[in-house]
């Protein structure tokens, strides 16, 4: 299984870096631009224009390197199947945006509806044919706690969605949510291992995931030549909670993916305070937005989330302490 690894890793990292020097071109040819909000940070501006849909690279990696080299297990195949369907949503409104000219995209009513169409089944697909069951680990204390298939579906179908569009809000800056990802894909590669052989195969997908995020930062960090647009964005999202699903590691979800909560969390606070109060709690809202205006430079907001991404990630892997 090791090799697998090594080798999906090494085929999604290597397919996303040839794929860049020829699809960047291609999409700048075609105008492929992304639209920059002129509400946000001013310097932000002179990316206008850089080509989006980059996510396009790294998806590519991710499943060709997990359909290569054998993984063709029911969770594995669940969870690349969530992916790539997150990623269709995120490309359709990606070319609403890029080639329809509509900056907007989809209308909130619709990305959510896709959104929870897919997190509902791939929610039926775990419980129902997969037989994940309804149980949930509990970090670090090795206690399984089963809720109910009804009350499960619930919960990770929530999960999915809230994830998804998690990550989503944190692709802001140059390369912070493919870094942050491949980070926390890492810590997906170490705890499927750690289970049972049930569910070891997403350790090639995590593995993939990791080296097609590699692979994309060599264009995506700043300055970017090419965004993943929400076609790479709500893929992540889709892909991390999936795993978390397949794994039973939803609760781990705080520790892994805590720069993603916390940007989530971020945009949820400044929402709810300006409009009961009138106030705003931060300068700018996803968090990342907050210390550009405080005075960082992008790529120190960057280096910072990726260390606590980090941190979390470790504490999460930690968390499989006692678990059989």
């Amino acid at each position: 299984m090791l090799n697998q690894i090594l080798y999906g890793f090494g085929a999604a990292l290597l397919i996303a870096l040839v794929m860049g020097p020829v699809m960047i071109p291609v999409l700048y040819k075609l105008k492929f631009g992304q639209y920059i909000r002129s509400d946000g940070p001013q310097r932000h501006l002179r990316k206008a224009g850089t080509p989006t849909m980059g996510g396009i690279m790294f998806l590519t990696g991710a499943a060709a390197g997990t359909l290569l080299f054998g993984a063709g297990s029911g969770p594995v195949l669940l969870v690349l199947g969530t992916t790539l369907a997150f990623g269709v949503i995120g490309f359709i409104d990606d070319y609403i945006k890029v080639v329809l000219r509509r900056p907007l995209g989809l209308k909130a009513r619709e990305k959510l509806g896709g959104q929870f169409a897919v997190a509902i089944l791939t929610s039926l697909i775990a419980v129902f044919i997969l037989g994940r069951g309804s149980d949930l680990i509990v970090p670090f204390i090795g206690y399984k706690i089963a809720i109910g298939p009804v009350l499960y579906m619930i919960f990770a179908t929530l999960v999915l969605v809230f994830t998804t569009n998690a990550v989503n809000l944190t692709d802001g800056l140059d390369g912070l949510a493919a870094g942050s990802m491949a980070i926390s894909g890492g810590a997906y590669v170490l705890i499927s291992m750690m289970m049972d052989r049930s569910v070891n195969e997403v350790a090639l997908f995590a593995a993939a995931l990791v080296g097609g995020c590699l692979g994309f930062l060599k264009f995506n960090t700043h300055p970017a030549r090419v965004f993943m647009g929400d076609t790479g964005s709500l893929a992540l999202g889709g892909a991390l909670a999936a795993m978390a699903v397949v794994t039973k590691t939803e609760l781990f979800l705080p520790f892994i993916g805590i720069i993603y909560v916390a940007e989530a969390l971020s945009v949820i606070i400044q929402v709810i305070s300006f409009r009961f109060t009138g106030k705003r709690v931060f300068r700018m809202s996803p968090l990342h937005h907050h210390y550009e205006l405080a005075g960082w430079s992008e790529q120190k907001v960057v280096r910072v989330f990726w260390v606590v991404t980090l941190i979390g990630s470790f504490i999460g892997v930690l968390g499989m302490y006692n678990i059989g």
